[in-house]
């Protein structure tokens, strides 16, 4: 996969293996039948898992006071961290030579038969401890929101590069006819890196993350405007793929083949995503469990929501779709939550959007597993960077601590996929500031997700302006003892 002439051929079975093909508007109403198939390339050697849904956080949650318990800093309060120990490393806002530490107010409980320990505020996912891959030596370079939420969904602090998602449907394909091998959820305010945290960067286009919308239309424009019928949709579209083709034939622009596979998609999607979206098929038992129907508490000003976002409800239901489209096929599922920058009022903050998140991620988990759907769906939620143990003070409110941004050490869960369950995985050392034991790079994470799906990360390559590029960069090693 790193050639040019690999490129220009792979568009060309990507056109040659489409109805856009076919004679007209018999081969267009094939295709809105959901009767054509999306190939689905071979992987490098037998996979463990067939689909990802990652759960984003976009923010930075702390994870002082979600995953990693430090008793020492109560006994530290207030005092400041030596010169030798915070080195040359970088602050968003806070001045280190006067910042003081702050231990968490949060109590810590051990689960299941492994002991893992998590946090007060995550009553629910402790009840699947022994499903879960804790990793608390997550560590990385970029110390502000967009850079290192490229880093953790492109694997390098670069605009215009492709996503983890587009690196997994370009190598593997689709397993479903009628759906995106790549879809995007979102819940509350939205992420720093918008949609540069979904695309296909030099990626052929087909690969780029498809978002369903909250609110009306599951994507946008997918219904026929007002009195275009279906038959003359299909007349259009006909001919519309008609002068593609003859495009193709006379330029051979991989773009255009691109663009019709596009609007095949589409066609398809029209049939395929209000069944999907429609959740009036799911027991009263499953939207109970995922919280579809919980009450919406006030926000009160908490960071990342207003009243009308339905952040509470939103991110439950993104929970449930992402397990309806991965069993219709979909490849890789981005479900986007913002924001856990919490600056100032991290307490309520913090509390606010862990009862955002914990029922649902719990519920999703366990349904995949109820199903046996797990084994072959990996499940990772994390962010781009975690927080400081010292606090921030705002000159505004001096009494509502927050915490500042810190890519030195943060953590991150996974479950599935042939990962090992009930594993703590890393340390930090006693205050949390930097990696003791096993530190693991967004390259590691991303070299080892590819693995278990049969990929070798070092042979998934794309020839871009003269450089093969691939996720992991230059780096990133598998991580064996994740490995189930």
């Amino acid at each position: 996969m790193n050639s040019n002439q690999h490129v220009r051929q792979h568009a060309r079975r990507a056109f040659l293996t489409s109805s856009a093909c076919g004679l007209g508007a018999a081969a267009v109403e094939s295709l809105l039948r959901g009767e054509t198939p999306e190939s689905t390339e071979a992987s490098h050697f037998r996979p463990r898992a067939k689909a990802c849904i990652f759960v984003f956080m976009a923010g930075g949650p702390s994870q002082l006071d979600l995953f990693d318990s430090k008793p020492k800093l109560r006994a530290l309060q207030g005092q400041t961290l030596s010169s030798e120990m915070v080195g040359d490393t970088r602050f968003a806002f806070i001045k280190p030579a006067s910042a003081t530490l702050m231990a968490s107010p949060r109590k810590f409980y051990r689960h299941g038969e492994s002991g893992m320990e998590l946090s007060e505020l995550l009553p629910h996912l402790g009840s699947c401890a022994d499903d879960l891959l804790l990793v608390r030596s997550m560590q990385g370079e970029q110390f502000n929101h967009h850079p290192a939420q490229l880093a953790m969904q492109c694997g390098v602090a670069r605009a215009g590069m492709p996503t983890a998602g587009a690196w997994v449907t370009y190598a593997l394909g689709s397993e479903s006819a009628n759906l995106p091998g790549y879809v995007v959820l979102t819940a509350g305010r939205g992420t720093s890196g918008g949609a540069t945290l979904y695309q296909s960067g030099f990626l052929p286009t087909p690969y780029s993350g498809v978002l369903f919308r909250n609110e009306g239309e599951p994507v946008l424009n997918l219904d026929n405007p007002a009195g275009v019928a279906a038959g003359q949709q299909m007349r259009e579209l006909a001919a519309l793929t008609d002068l593609n083709r003859r495009s193709y034939e006379r330029v051979g622009d991989p773009r255009i083949a691109a663009r019709i596979k596009s609007y095949e998609l589409a066609g398809r999607m029209q049939l395929a995503a209000p069944e999907l979206t429609d959740l009036s098929a799911e027991s009263e038992q499953t939207l109970k469990a995922y919280g579809v129907l919980r009450k919406e508490p006030d926000p009160n000003g908490m960071r990342g929501t207003f009243p009308h976002l339905k952040t509470y409800q939103a991110f439950a239901r993104n929970c449930l779709l992402a397990r309806r489209m991965v069993e219709r096929g979909v490849r890789f599922v981005n479900i986007l939550h913002a924001s856990w920058d919490q600056h100032r009022n991290l307490d309520g903050n913090l509390a606010y959007n862990a009862g955002v998140v914990d029922q649902p991620l719990t519920a999703l988990i366990k349904d995949l597993k109820q199903r046996g759907m797990l084994d072959e769906t990996m499940v990772v939620w994390g962010s781009e960077f975690g927080r400081t143990p010292m606090g921030e003070n705002l000159s505004s409110a001096p009494a509502a601590a927050g915490r500042d941004h810190h890519p030195s050490c943060f953590s991150m869960l996974l479950a599935g996929g042939g990962v090992q369950g009930g594993l703590t995985y890393g340390k930090t050392n006693d205050v949390g500031f930097r990696v003791e034991q096993d530190p693991v790079s967004v390259n590691d994470l991303h070299a080892t997700l590819l693995h278990q799906f049969g990929i070798d990360h070092l042979r998934l390559t794309y020839r871009f302006q003269g450089r093969d590029f691939r996720l992991t960069d230059v780096a990133g090693r598998i991580l064996h003892d994740w490995i189930a």
